[in-house]
């Protein structure tokens, strides 16, 4: 959500990491141990009420996590959350903490809660520390009390649509099935009323990802928003028919398909790339720009080497091993039995990290964009390779077309980036390129192929065809 690479030629630096002391003692008479090789920092998604939402988007993966918690009021109580803020802190050997709220739906905790929070940081902060605080939200809650608050205290406010109403509205609806898109838009106009700092999370679903165009001129013009995400939807359909865990090699109705997504992608990076490098931020192509670079982190856990860093809180102190692996399987511990940092650090968690690097399949050992995508995550590594060997991710197809595509761009702008010049300056650079090029003629990018068969090939010619009528989570057939 930070990192602004294609519009600066500096790499940035890590937080400077305090002594790694085998014990530390907090100011408040607590004692713990920071087990060897425990990561300085990490990511954790903390989810006050659960699974808890006032929307039932169709595809949403997380409104069905209820059932773990039978009986529960899905509320984060103050015991739980004083020793969620301290234990953050205490587990943080760097100057900043990002502390990060989702759900469900976080706003739906109420404003005195997040004030509380506030209270709690001033009472465990060391002196220097620095913090961001991010919430993900439908935003359909959010009022001029809100926006004032969050504005206070500099949160960044993610907020989710999926693109101009008609595409919205399909998956995103309310309990009662009926559309939510004139309320997120009333939601983010208050943020930016407020001049509250927000950018936009968008799923990436079989329907919208007809109309890639459509969708980022939408968010970049209508929406005014200058940082983009897309997330692909993948629902992995398991034996009962639903799609509560990470099991099963067939998927939902809603899913993108695999060549989909990549060539969604790769229409708004050509967009992008000639009209919005420096002035539009899009995370997909942040990531590979510093994969690029060989900056060793991409600013996106799926496509790091390994992973292991981004983990889940659930509203009663249940840490899981990352928001998409809230499943008795991926249960750490809770924090109000053992310290959060011996189970972030835990041999159960370091395993889950490092095995998305060791259980990659030797299809994608040999692939040339391995670098780029290192697998993706692995909750979408469940079909097989060509030759029959299990764990390619699902969308391998769609990642490999686009990351051959940007490969062109991509060395234009990490070699603007090493000589300490803007990656923006690739605009003129391609613009020049593929200026004079004919159709048949060998495409600029180097590829070997014709220019009408690369970067000069007609995109498909979807058109307006029906759309779907809207779709809730209870509603929905999940077979299909």
């Amino acid at each position: 959500m930070e990192s602004r690479i294609a519009n600066d030629s500096s790499t940035g630096q890590a937080d400077r990491s305090a002594p790694a002391d085998a014990v530390r003692h907090s100011a408040h008479g607590t004692t713990f141990t920071i087990p060897e090789g425990a990561p300085p920092a990490f990511h954790l998604l903390a989810k006050p009420t659960g699974a808890i939402c006032n929307l039932d988007c169709a595809y949403c993966f997380f409104l069905d996590k209820e059932v773990f918690y039978p009986g529960s009021k899905f509320r984060m109580s103050d015991d739980v959350l004083e020793a969620y803020i301290r234990q953050l802190i205490e587990s943080h050997r760097t100057d900043s903490v990002n502390i990060a709220w989702q759900g469900g739906e976080p706003t739906l905790m109420g404003l005195d809660f997040y004030r509380r929070v506030m209270v709690l940081v001033e009472k465990y902060r060391r002196p220097g520390m620095r913090f961001l605080h991010t919430m993900q939200t439908n935003g359909t809650l959010l009022d001029d009390e809100w926006c004032a608050f969050l504005k206070e205290h500099d949160f960044l406010i993610g907020i989710s649509i999926d693109g101009p109403r008609e595409l919205h509205d399909i998956y995103r609806v309310d309990k009662g099935g009926k559309p939510t898109f004139d309320k997120v838009m009333r939601g983010l106009r208050l943020l930016q009323k407020h001049g509250v700092d927000f950018n936009v999370l968008t799923t990436v679903n079989r329907v919208n990802a007809d109309y890639p165009l459509e969708v980022y001129r939408f968010l970049r013009d209508e929406v005014g928003t200058t940082w983009m995400q897309f997330i692909p939807v993948v629902e992995r359909i398991n034996a009962d028919g639903l799609t509560l865990f990470q099991e099963g090699a067939t998927v939902s109705e809603r899913s993108v398909l695999p060549a989909q997504f990549g060539e969604f992608l790769s229409t708004i990076f050509d967009e992008w790339v000639f009209h919005d490098v420096g002035k539009v931020y899009v995370q997909t192509f942040e990531a590979a720009l510093r994969n690029w670079l060989g900056m060793g982190a991409s600013g996106m856990c799926v496509f790091n080497e390994t992973c292991g860093t981004g983990l889940a809180i659930e509203h009663n102190g249940d840490l899981y091993a990352c928001d998409h692996f809230v499943e008795p399987n991926f249960f750490l511990g809770n924090i109000q039995q053992q310290h959060m940092i011996e189970l972030v650090a835990s041999p159960q968690q370091v395993k889950f990290g490092q095995d998305k690097r060791d259980t990659l399949p030797r299809y994608c050992l040999e692939c040339d964009v391995r670098f780029a995508c290192h697998g993706e995550c692995p909750k979408n590594r469940f079909i097989e390779t060509p030759d029959g060997e299990p764990g390619l991710n699902y969308l391998c197809a769609g990642f490999k077309d686009f990351f051959h595509h940007v490969d062109f761009a991509m060395k234009l702008m990490a070699g603007l980036i090493r000589r300490g010049r803007e990656a923006r300056e690739v605009t003129p650079i391609l613009q020049k390129s593929f200026a004079q090029v004919e159709r048949n003629d060998p495409c600029p990018c180097g590829s070997g192929r014709k220019f009408k068969q690369c970067h000069g090939r007609q995109k498909a010619q979807v058109g307006r065809k029906a759309l779907p009528a809207p779709q809730s989570r209870t509603q929905s057939n999940r077979h299909a």
